[in-house]
């Protein structure tokens, strides 16, 4: 365990059960969806250079202009 993480842990294990199942709460569902997002990457490795491989020869041919964030959000 980190010290950050340890320092965390002691300054919750002083609030209220309520407060610290509801960080822990937080932090488990935190865990999961990082998990997620890291199984769903993995698997989509192959069509993610797919893409990345059309939108180089898109550039390559000119297809492609510079976003401007001030007009294109």
């Amino acid at each position: 365990m980190t010290a950050l993480l340890e320092r965390a842990f002691d300054r919750v294990s002083a609030l209220p059960a309520k407060r610290q199942n509801a960080l822990a709460h937080l932090l488990l569902t935190e865990i999961e969806v990082d998990a997620q997002w890291d199984a769903s990457f993995k698997s989509s490795q192959q069509e993610l250079a797919e893409l990345a491989g059309k939108a180089l020869a898109e550039h390559r041919k000119s297809k492609t202009r510079v976003m401007d964030v001030s007009h294109d959000f």
